[in-house]
């Protein structure tokens, strides 16, 4: 007779905390990815100021969100206050729960391009790509070494934001100027926004019910940050983001395309510095730039009202989407369906109707009643004898950082 086995048997660590570090201010997210369960989430805004903040929120239980207020000095204390709200939740960064931590990384430049456990010589290469991307890689550095300090024996995994764009042909990568001076300092497009690509595509692709492989889809990121993606068979041939996130669409405060000779022109005839330039077309144009709002829905707002201004910008933010949807129609060949995420596209009706508007050429259509409907699940807006699909799918960058992390040390 056999006798069972009575051995207790512990259960793999399945917890993943996310974390995000901007310049001033560090989010985070804690999932379990067995059921893909969310516990907790905050963000620590202002950081190193007097008028810091921290706000977590306790989602397992349904708790109210808490508030802290007073200067948090830098990211160790921002962190560590952190891991003190989870740890009030009994979900502390001490949990043998605890799998592992993602680390979103901006700019994993060509050698990255997938999820990587970091290690110093992995450090190492995303310090050395700090000039191509100073505003951010900086931020996530001091966030992964606060986490290592935190939890020395956890794996930290970065994935990376320029990692879905690497399979970009070179053709498309590449920009026309001379080869040398591009390769000895690594002037490409490398794109950004990618976890966000790779997600809302592969579920753009479930709503069809077909497989990533199956479909050609365009999907356009439209935050206070924006970016557009060719994605052909689950693999992204073209984006609109370049070396940096300047380049492209028309954003929040960022001014996308526009003729490199005004840089030359505004330091020729207006006297500005390098710094100043970089400041106007990073955080002075776009919408704010156009028509002093960079909140769409104060945008649609005022032109509803008649506000000229708000009027143009609104225009000349959806003419931008019409020619990268129209371009990136052109390199694909075949598109099955168009996709809209993120803020802006997730939750304004107007600017996906006057984007999609005079493209029926193009087998795109928008169901007005479909259109106005809101949710926060992925659905279709258009309707069904459209040749090409519209669709909304709600992005979900923290539980694809969580998953691929899962994935990588769940073995």
């Amino acid at each position: 007779m056999t006798t069972p086995n009575t051995e207790d048997v512990t259960p793999r660590p399945s917890r993943v905390l996310v974390l995000n570090s901007g310049s001033s201010s560090v989010k985070y997210q804690l999932l379990d990815m067995r059921d893909h369960t969310r516990l907790a989430s905050g963000l620590v805004e202002r950081i190193g100021e007097e008028t810091s903040r921290l706000v977590h929120t306790p989602l397992a239980g349904g708790g109210e969100p808490r508030e802290r207020n007073g200067r948090i000095p830098d990211h160790d204390a921002a962190l560590k206050a952190a891991a003190e709200e989870l740890a009030a939740d009994g979900l502390g960064l001490d949990s043998p729960e605890l799998a592992a931590i993602g680390h979103r990384v901006v700019h994993g430049g060509l050698r990255f391009t997938e999820p990587t456990v970091i290690t110093d010589e992995v450090l190492k290469e995303i310090e050395r790509l700090v000039p191509v991307a100073p505003l951010h890689n900086p931020a996530n550095i001091t966030g992964i070494r606060t986490a290592q300090a935190l939890r020395p024996d956890l794996p930290q995994v970065a994935v990376f934001d320029t990692a879905f764009h690497t399979t970009m042909p070179e053709y498309a990568a590449r920009y026309a100027i001379d080869v040398e001076t591009a390769d000895a300092h690594r002037i490409r497009r490398y794109g950004f926004h990618g976890t966000s690509h790779a997600y809302v595509s592969r579920k753009a692709a479930e709503l069809l019910g077909r497989t990533p492989e199956e479909v050609n889809v365009i999907v356009l990121h439209l935050g206070n940050g924006a970016s557009a993606s060719a994605v052909a068979a689950g693999r992204c041939v073209e984006t609109s983001m370049g070396l940096t996130p300047l380049e492209g669409l028309v954003m929040g405060t960022r001014s996308g395309d526009i003729d490199p000779a005004v840089t030359f022109h505004l330091k020729r005839v207006a006297g500005m510095s390098a710094d100043e330039i970089d400041e106007l077309l990073n955080k002075k144009s776009g919408l704010v730039g156009l028509c002093g709002d960079n909140d769409m829905r104060e945008i649609r707002r005022r032109v509803d009202e008649g506000d000229e201004r708000a009027a143009l910008a609104f225009d000349i933010y959806v003419h931008r989407l019409k020619k990268y949807i129209g371009a990136y129609s052109a390199v694909l060949g075949r598109v099955d369906a168009v996709v809209f995420t993120a803020g802006v596209g997730e939750n304004s009706a107007p600017v996906r109707e006057a984007a999609i508007a005079g493209l029926e050429e193009l087998g795109l259509v928008v169901d007005a009643d479909l259109n106005a409907v809101r949710s926060g699940e992925p659905r279709l807006i258009s309707p069904n004898y459209a040749r090409v699909a519209v669709a909304v799918v709600p992005t979900d960058e923290e539980l694809e950082i969580a998953g691929q992390t899962f994935a990588l040390v769940d073995n």
